[in-house]
């Protein structure tokens, strides 16, 4: 049986050649039957520029068709794919080429890359403009239909985490890890070739990549690909399509349109989100509005989709992430590793098919993340129901120690959520000289007469007094990165010296 992805997807288009494989700006460019060349095209190209099977080819661009004929035609070959956040700079890039040495930088023209004194490497630009850039080498060459055959261990692709907590590193995805994910999400979520997805991720991240490209191509489901998230551009997409996935953000922005009712929802079977938690109050709020409940899943750069809620509307709840996928075994533990009974909150460590192989050159990272028998550590904090239903109640590095006791943020984040004129809220810690840690939120609302009184009343009145804020800030928005996951070092940056300068 085939192993490399490419086969896999090509596999399963081949009867539906004249559907259109991906609409770009409302117009399709490519039906299925024309997959195969644009494949073989850039695969030719790549080997023009002397890209061998096991080198890494770096991509920095925003979405576009040419990002995914690049990316497919990287694994036809038998590379491995290093996409890249198209907002890093100069000196981030440069960063990122010494650690993963790739043969080949791609980059949009404008994006900010280092000279070549900095990071010498060969370059391509990715928009079609005849000076050669890799689209027109691309369409200037006989396609390479051949496809490089693979072990599911080899590698496909190198995904860099966000580094805010140190220098990035670099997750190793396998052939087999991307495969695996896309069959057992292609079943939890019910997809089919009589699907078409409204496609607005980044394709640099593994939701906008690993799930929302990828189902597309395993099921031959038409993509309807848009540069970026545009409330307006959604509201007029939806009526195109049968699925929408986005972060919380995504979902906050269509609701603050008029325009967006259950009118506009009417072709859509189901509505995903992840990336960041998505609050009970957007979710209900969403419900009441369309009339769908957003399927909620979990899932990180390392180990791709982890849990998923159930794909029945019904067993959608707001808060939680649901269950593990098929193959994935998922343990809430002690700081020894016991297993802790239902309700009670520890660190989650996964196990699975989707699981990397560990950090890229990074063996102490990998050593310090993998246990000896194969679990990894999330890093996340969460709790499972009795019948397995799992919670993520925050990142263990988030987590605040006031006065001795244990104060999960997203606990509080959640009642705060609920308080009328609040939009948003992020819960933090910063140094205090009593307490260790003291509690505080920063918080968007709706208008300039909102009350933060009201916030107060509501901690006090629901929450012991140790996880209630000791200081509250009103923002005009929540430093977020590209996938709309508050950034929370930044808070606790900004508000350090709130109770320790003198």
């Amino acid at each position: 049986m085939a192993e490399n992805l490419v086969a896999i997807f090509l596999d399963r288009q081949t009867a539906f050649g004249a559907k259109p494989a991906i609409v770009w700006r409302d117009t399709p460019v490519i039906d299925f039957a024309g997959v195969p060349a644009m494949i073989g095209r850039y695969r030719a190209a790549l080997t023009a520029l002397g890209v061998k099977r096991g080198d890494r080819v770096m991509v920095k661009t925003e979405n576009s068709p040419s990002f995914v004929y690049t990316y497919l035609a990287v694994l036809a070959s038998g590379a491995i794919f290093v996409p890249m956040n198209a907002a890093y700079t100069a000196a981030e890039v440069a960063l990122l080429i010494e650690d993963a040495e790739p043969a080949l930088l791609v980059h949009a023209a404008a994006t900010p890359v280092p000279g070549q004194d900095a990071a010498p490497v060969k370059r391509m630009t990715l928009e079609p403009d005849g000076s050669g850039s890799l689209p027109d080498l691309a369409l200037s060459l006989e396609p390479d239909l051949s496809i490089e055959a693979v072990a599911s261990s080899d590698l496909a692709a190198i995904l860099f985490t966000s580094g805010t907590t140190g220098r990035p590193k670099g997750a190793m995805l396998s052939h087999g890890n991307l495969s695996s994910n896309v069959a057992a999400l292609h079943e939890a979520w019910h997809f089919s070739s009589d699907d078409s997805i409204l496609h607005t991720l980044p394709l640099f991240h593994a939701h906008g990549l690993f799930v929302a490209l990828h189902l597309a191509l395993y099921n031959a489901a038409t993509l309807v690909m848009l540069p970026k998230f545009n409330a307006a551009d959604v509201i007029q997409g939806l009526g195109l399509v049968s699925v929408f996935m986005g972060v919380p953000t995504f979902y906050a922005r269509l609701l603050a349109e008029p325009a967006f009712d259950r009118d506009v929802c009417g072709t859509i079977r189901l509505f995903v989100s992840g990336s960041a938690p998505l609050l009970p109050s957007v979710f209900e709020a969403f419900e009441a509005r369309t009339g769908h409940r957003i399927l909620e899943r979990y899932g990180m750069t390392e180990a791709l989709m982890i849990t998923s809620n159930a794909y029945a509307q019904e067993g959608r709840i707001a808060g939680t992430v649901g269950y593990p996928l098929p193959g994935v075994s998922l343990n809430v533990v002690d700081a020894d590793r016991n297993r802790l009974p239902a309700g009670e909150v520890g660190e989650i460590e996964i196990k699975g098919p989707n699981l990397c192989a560990g950090y890229w050159r990074r063996p102490e990272a990998t050593a310090e993340s993998f246990y000896a028998d194969g679990f990894f550590r999330t890093g996340d904090t969460g709790r499972k129901d009795a019948d397995g239903r799992v919670t993520i109640v925050g990142r263990s590095k988030d987590l605040i120690i006031s006065g001795g006791f244990n104060v999960y943020p997203a606990e509080v984040e959640i009642l705060l959520a609920e308080v009328a004129g609040v939009v948003d809220v992020a819960v933090f810690g910063v140094p205090h000289p009593d307490f260790g840690e003291a509690v505080v939120a920063a918080v968007t609302v709706d208008g300039p007469d909102f009350d933060v009184a009201a916030l107060e009343a509501a901690a006090a009145a629901n929450l012991a007094r140790f996880k209630q804020p000791k200081a509250i800030h009103v923002l005009s928005e929540l430093p977020r990165n590209a996938m709309g996951k508050v950034v929370k070092t930044e808070l606790r940056k900004r508000y350090a010296e709130s109770f320790t300068s003198s």
